[in-house]
Parts: C-alpha cells; structure tokens; sequence
C-alpha cells in the first residue's frame, strides 16, 4: 500500500468504565482531524470494570498508525486492536427501517424485508418498521431498495467487531 493508499480500520479498544474516557478518545479524534465514520461503546466486564470501544476510521497506513499509538497511551486505555489487519474478525450492525406506504408498495417493502432476513418488528396500518442485523453493506443495500418504496428513517447502532477464532481483545 502506498503512503496515500486509503483503507478502512475497524479499532477495538478496550477501556477502564469511568466517566469521560469516551470524551478523551472523540477527542484524540476531533483534535487531529481524524474522521469517525462508526462509533460504537458499551460495558464488557462490570467486575473489572472495562468497556470495549469499537472505532471504524479510514486513513492511511500511517494515519491508521497514529491514531493506534495515540489511543494505546491514553492513561484509562488498556489495549487497542486493528482487527482489520490482525486477522479474520466478524463486524455487525444493526438498523431498525421504517417504512410508509399501503397495497403494492407494502408488499414489496415485505417481500424485500423477507429477502433480505429482516424482521418486521412494528406495523401500523401505513408503516412497517424493519429489524435488521449484518455488514454495513448488506444494510445500506437494503435501505437503497426502500428509498423509492417509502423509506422514512433509519436507524443504526453503528459497527461491533470481534475476532473470529480463540483470539481476543485481553487486558
């Protein structure tokens, strides 16, 4: 890859759960002018006391390099992982889709939705409100497919990522 070569990372980075280490690493970000294109946090072990944050960013190699080694020496961080070069990993999303329409067009929004494997997990007798869980990808095909069927909003937790395989993301 060449020095302005562009890719995408997915970064997991593994945290002490205490108040305004998400602030100190949006921060790391907005500071520099590194870009957020997926930002995803939550608890993942009360006992110790650590959250796992997963970032998915686009820069170069250097970029990308920069950004892992600023992150590793944040005072509450205690590992960070580039998934996307350490290895096969699984990334998910998941959207809720709400679309609006009757007759033909609500037929073909469900036909798609069943397609597509999502579930229906709210209907009124205009809208229906989708379910849906995979890559990045596959979601942004299907909201495509809704545009012209209705498509009224969307909503996305962002990716989560994690290594296939024994490996993982350890303190």
């Amino acid at each position: 890859m060449s020095d302005t070569t562009q890719r995408t990372a997915t970064i997991a980075v593994l945290v002490e759960n205490e108040a305004g280490v998400l602030a100190r690493v949006i921060g790391l970000f907005s500071g520099r002018g590194y870009n957020i294109e997926s930002l995803t946090v939550a608890s993942v072990d009360e006992e110790r006391r650590l959250s796992r944050i997963t970032v998915v960013t686009t820069g170069t190699d250097m970029i990308i390099e920069q950004i892992k080694a600023q992150l590793d020496r944040l005072v509450p961080v205690h590992t960070v992982s580039d998934l996307s070069l350490e290895g096969p990993h699984l990334t998910r999303e998941l959207a809720l889709i709400k679309v609006v329409g009757r007759g033909d067009t609500r037929m073909e929004a469900l036909r798609l939705g069943d397609a597509f494997r999502a579930r229906v997990v709210d209907a009124s007798h205009e809208s229906l409100t989708f379910e849906m869980t995979g890559a990045a990808e596959k979601i942004d095909a299907f909201v495509a497919l809704m545009r012209p069927l209705g498509l009224a909003e969307v909503s996305r937790t962002g990716a989560v990522a994690i290594a296939r395989g024994p490996r993982s993301l350890a303190a």
